[in-house]
């Protein structure tokens, strides 16, 4: 049994989702990128990927490295395709990325890894935004989530809402008296109203490649794209702009 693993959520029947993961960036799809990021980390002993549905497979193996695994599901939720995962890939306790988190970093998830392991009974850990709000949530996406094995199970078994079974950590993380839940302040240097890190547009794309095309692709760990946002007030403002229109759609 692994200790941790990665599971890199994809859904290519996401209109959304296919468009982004498809983008090409150094010859490599999105896609591909965020594999990669999630493979460079530390404590994570294994990383695969779950197509979260049956059109998904044929696709998804396109752009996933040979080496990193595809599981196909045909149930109806998340919920149930992660406990499905388990299942055939046995781990302790399990981190979850989104397929299209370009700027996922492997630190912040190694320091998630800690945090949650030296917490006893640890159910879930995540970083919190400022506001109370998850992370994971938010647009800067830089962030993963970890959540015990034992945890997913039970969730899967007792979640009844559509949304909860939709969104594989949400039963988890809004129920505290459930279950052991622990928040991990987000940097403040990023947990900001002027920072947009999620590629949900061609302007979210053209702000990434100018990140990308400043630090080099190589080097866009959090610290450094907030030192380079830092002196970009006109992205910033930009972003915030972008973070407001969506916030209210």
């Amino acid at each position: 049994m692994l200790k941790t693993l990665g599971i890199v959520q994809a859904s290519f029947s996401s209109p959304a989702f296919r468009l982004n993961a498809l983008r090409k960036l150094g010859g490599k799809s999105l896609l591909e990128w965020v594999i990669r990021r999630a493979t460079d980390s530390m404590r994570l002993d294994g990383v695969i990927v779950v197509a979260c549905d049956a059109l998904d497979y044929p696709a998804l193996c396109r752009f996933v490295p040979m080496d990193v695994p595809v599981f196909q599901c045909r149930e109806p939720d998340m919920l149930t395709r992660f406990a499905r995962a388990l299942e055939q890939y046995r781990a302790e306790a399990i981190v979850r990325i989104q397929g299209d988190n370009l700027f996922i970093d492997p630190a912040l998830i190694d320091r998630l890894v800690v945090a949650a392991e030296a917490i006893d009974d640890c159910d879930y850990a995540g970083y919190g935004s400022r506001d109370g709000s998850p992370a994971a949530l938010s647009p800067v996406s830089v962030y993963a989530e970890w959540f015990r094995g034992k945890a997913l199970h039970r969730a899967h078994r007792l979640a009844s809402d559509p949304e909860d079974r939709q969104q594989v950590t949400r039963y988890i993380y809004t129920r505290p008296k459930k279950f052991r839940v622990h928040w991990i302040p987000a940097p403040g240097e990023i947990d900001r109203d002027d920072v947009r890190l999620t590629i949900a547009n061609d302007d979210d794309w053209d702000h990434a490649l100018e990140i990308v095309d400043a630090l080099g692709p190589d080097a866009f760990e959090w610290q450094r794209i907030a030192g380079f946002l830092s002196h970009q007030p006109a992205m910033r403002k930009r972003m915030a702009a972008l973070n407001r229109a969506y916030a209210g759609s």
